[in-house]
């Protein structure tokens, strides 16, 4: 909700996907390409106060025939084990999608964290993880008609090369 309906002191709802995208789009030297999920006025009533709570948008090369587009995530609490896989994978994603949208190359993803963590009840699947050997990475193809954000579907996108180990169970930790 915070993402695309962040309410204002005034009443105004604030779409911050549809400003950030509007910025890149005709303001890409701005150093405000930012969406926030940590709303000071709310944070005490939500589940849990939300982890991945800031990202950032860079736009590079911006004069050249294809800029392009790299993504920084701060998060405040974060899960090694079980969580950060499926951040880095997801905002990875994400900063695909939005460089595609604005015509952009997607660059880099950057992640900071606050507190990262591996809880004592994953050490067994960490050190199994670390005992594999790499393999190669996929690719992700995205739909190239697709140029409105709100307009993906689960049809276009594709991780092509996929092959991966087998699942390492970990109970989650709170």
């Amino acid at each position: 909700q915070q993402w695309r309906k962040w309410e204002g002191d005034d009443g105004e709802v604030i779409d911050q996907i549809e400003r950030l995208i509007d910025g890149l789009k005709n303001n890409p030297h701005s150093r405000r390409h930012l969406v926030s999920a940590w709303n000071v006025g709310k944070v005490d009533k939500m589940a849990l106060p939300p982890c991945h709570m800031l990202f950032q948008f860079y736009v590079h090369d911006i004069d050249s025939e294809k800029p392009g587009l790299s993504c920084q995530l701060y998060q405040r609490s974060a899960d090694l084990f079980l969580g950060v896989p499926f951040n880095i994978a997801s905002y990875a994603l994400l900063t695909m999608m939005v460089a595609q949208v604005c015509g952009y190359e997607p660059r880099d993803f950057v992640h900071t964290f606050g507190d990262l963590h591996l809880y004592s009840n994953h050490l067994d699947q960490a050190k199994l993880q670390l005992s594999r050997t790499p393999k190669k990475l996929p690719t992700m193809w995205i739909n190239p008609e697709v140029t409105d954000i709100l307009s993906f579907t689960g049809d276009d996108f594709e991780l092509r090369d996929y092959n991966p180990d087998p699942h390492i169970k970990g109970k989650v930790s709170v």
